[in-house]
């Protein structure tokens, strides 16, 4: 005979009670299928767990083993419970997060804190990089959600946008437009541009220059650098000028002006990527905490 856990729940009763009437009422049951179920645990186990006369019910030596057997084991079955629920609801694993560095000036810093709060069994694991990089880790399967800037569409991956923004011209603190309450891009021409790589995600790149091109102009990427704040140093140092999202504006220092663009309808968007046909709500989670921040 298999031993069943209602039947390790009854011997804790009657073991703890050592009384047969007292434990079948604690267990909200009659007793004689009480006294018939311990009598077939004692079956299974092949020996007497329960010493009993008309007047008393005592521990065998072999019965006092087996209760802290039997609680060790109510106990394990409890916690794997537990822990069944908690992974079924996402409230627990690991969970591996990209993110692009800008994302750390909008709604990314929330996010987290929402989900630490809501979520603390949850160990989130985060990765900052480039939206390509992030891209190929979603696709790999070494990154579970990535919140990336202006991604080009990709097969197997979901995309939803989390924000927009609009672009901001850098200039530099001695640039004739840097105290400017807006600029059109238009007063950009001739000069050189500072720019993220565009190895980090092609639309990303060709975004702010596509700006330039609706006003008869593509500019020149004169240099790179993969960080907004090295770009605004490299800007503020008189390197060139930049367009850039405007939460760029959270980490501009003085050498630098974010000056507003005149008549420009492109936004840059901040987007969450998820695999296509992913299942776990651990992921669906943090999805929905972002989506609500």
């Amino acid at each position: 005979m298999d031993v069943e856990l209602r039947h390790l729940r009854y011997f804790v009763a009657v073991a703890e009670e050592l009384h047969f009437g007292r434990a079948a009422e604690r267990l909200h049951m009659a007793q004689p299928p009480l006294s018939q179920a311990i009598r077939r645990l004692e079956e299974a186990v092949g020996c007497e767990l329960l010493a009993r006369t008309s007047r008393s019910v005592r521990l065998t030596a072999a019965g006092t083993a087996f209760l802290d057997r039997a609680r060790r084991t109510l106990r394990n079955v409890e916690a794997d419970v537990h822990e069944a629920r908690s992974i079924g609801r996402g409230e627990t694993g690991l969970l591996n997060v990209g993110f692009v560095g800008s994302a750390t000036l909008t709604t990314l810093p929330g996010i987290l804190r929402r989900h630490l709060d809501a979520y603390p069994g949850v160990q989130l694991r985060l990765h900052e990089s480039h939206t390509s990089q992030v891209i190929a880790g979603l696709l790999a399967g070494d990154v579970d959600l990535g919140i990336v800037r202006d991604p080009e569409p990709t097969g197997g991956l979901v995309a939803t946008t989390l924000t927009d923004e609009p672009f901001v011209a850098v200039l530099p603190a001695g640039h004739p437009h840097a105290g400017d309450a807006s600029v059109s891009v238009a007063a950009l021409e001739g000069t050189p541009f500072v720019s993220p790589p565009r190895s980090g995600g092609v639309r990303a790149f060709e975004k702010p220059l596509t700006l330039c091109e609706e006003h008869g102009f593509r500019p020149t990427v004169a240099h790179e650098a993969s960080h907004w704040l090295t770009i605004l140093r490299l800007v503020g140092a008189g390197l060139g000028v930049t367009i850039a999202p405007a939460c760029v504006r959270r980490i501009a220092t003085d050498d630098v002006a974010c000056v507003a663009l005149d008549e420009t309808r492109v936004t840059s968007e901040l987007v969450l990527l998820h695999r296509e046909g992913e299942a776990r709500p651990m992921v669906d989670a943090f999805a929905r905490l972002a989506l609500q921040a």
